[in-house]
């Protein structure tokens, strides 16, 4: 058995990842490799075998190396932020997902539609006097959407969001980040959740949080520490893969200009468009890791029991092995992998649409000669084990006035 050492993870170009992606997924299906944080695992590459392994019962999120995969963080706070439902399975995964699976259904997504466009036009009457000056849209526009529209759900306070995003950025990082500014972002985070289950205990309101405390504490079987872990996955899922989506989307139709004029053309196209960009730029770029409970055998490949499984949605997605890839906004069928695959597909996936939809559209109409600031090979990636996001994405505006 090899393990390959191409390191996908570390990347900082788009071509450098897809290019340790390509040589992985040329080793074959399923490839030993070593993960950021030193630990051994499978690595699955194609689409097929990836779909088998998220939606098999031989491999199970119960049992993952959590502490393990968060070595950086403090034992006494691990319970904290990874008692949720993306390493948990069976009775316990179903009983944790309902709690919020209402809130993510389509009749509360619609209900956000207004919301979603208020937010949306105030950011872009904000960058509206900027004329050609460069802007980064990432963090003034492909951020601050989906975070206060989560915050919005959730009931965060304002006085809350600027730091639970630095932190959550920090923690986020992983083993790219000083350990030392890890564990103090860790604390912050733990703190100021415990602060806002308190708040929400003492102030109930019409938010997210409110109806879990009160789960919580009507005996509804949710512990504290899956409380506070609830709101940690809520708050980083709810977010961090839409403000990837965006910004890396927007990057993918700046550098084919085809299709943008295609998407100018017919904008009507924004659906299914939404659909091609998450294919694409595959903003999760591997699940949380899956254990083999029993010995099992994928394309060929034998995997003892107990050994960590990483489906790899990026590579699954652009079909790195073949080179067939193409950005087509039109795909259809478009069989992507963005939200995984099985129990554990991203209950978010409906709102990350609505977003999109929204913001692009809008974004698109509004600035009819956006255009990028800086080369496409000067772009750059987080270093990261799971997303697949830009540090920042450069742009110069020269809106149409309305």
């Amino acid at each position: 058995m090899t393990t390959v050492a191409a390191d996908p993870f570390a990347a900082t170009t788009e071509s450098a990842r897809l290019a340790a992606y390509a040589e992985l997924a040329e080793a074959g299906p399923v490839v030993r490799i070593t993960l950021p944080n030193g630990l051994p695992a499978w690595l699955v590459t194609r689409r097929s075998e990836c779909r088998t392994v998220l939606n098999d019962e031989r491999f199970n999120k119960t049992g993952t190396p959590v502490g393990v995969l968060l070595r950086k963080l403090r034992p006494h706070l691990v319970p904290a932020i990874s008692s949720h439902m993306l390493v948990t399975d069976g009775s316990v995964h179903t009983r944790l997902r309902r709690l919020v699976n209402a809130a993510f259904t389509r009749r509360p997504m619609e209900a956000l539609d207004g919301r979603i466009q208020e937010i949306t036009t105030g950011l872009l009457n904000g960058l509206a006097d900027r004329g050609d000056q460069p802007v980064d849209l990432l963090a003034e526009f492909a951020y601050p959407l989906p975070m206060t529209v989560i915050c919005d759900m959730l009931g965060v306070p304002d006085a809350y969001r600027a730091s639970f995003r630095t932190q959550i950025m920090t923690v986020s990082a992983g083993v790219y980040i000083d350990e030392a500014d890890f564990a103090a972002a860790a604390d912050g985070i733990v703190e100021m959740m415990r602060n806002l289950v308190a708040l929400k205990r003492a102030e109930p309101a019409d938010d997210l949080v409110s109806a879990l405390v009160a789960a919580r504490d009507g005996g509804d079987q949710l512990s504290e520490d899956e409380l506070t872990s609830m709101i940690w996955l809520l708050t980083v899922a709810g977010h961090e893969t839409t403000v990837n989506l965006l910004a890396s989307g927007i990057a993918a139709l700046l550098t084919h200009p085809e299709q943008l004029a295609r998407l100018r053309a017919e904008p009507a196209l924004i659906s299914s468009a939404v659909e091609e960009l998450l294919r694409f730029c595959s903003p999760v770029q591997v699940t949380f890791p899956v254990v083999a409970t029993v010995d099992t055998e994928v394309a060929g490949v034998r995997i003892p029991a107990g050994e960590p499984v990483v489906p790899a949605l990026l590579p699954a997605n652009r079909g790195v092995a073949d080179e067939s890839d193409a950005l087509d906004l039109g795909r259809s069928p478009n069989h992507h992998l963005a939200f995984g695959h099985g129990a554990h597909h991203c209950l978010g996936a409906p709102l990350a649409r609505l977003e999109a939809r929204i913001a692009l559209g809008a974004l698109l109409e509004r600035f009819p000669d956006l255009r990028l600031a800086v080369a496409p090979d000067q772009l750059r990636w987080r270093p990261n084990f799971l997303f697949h996001g830009l540090t920042e994405l450069p742009v110069r505006l020269a809106y149409a006035k309305s």
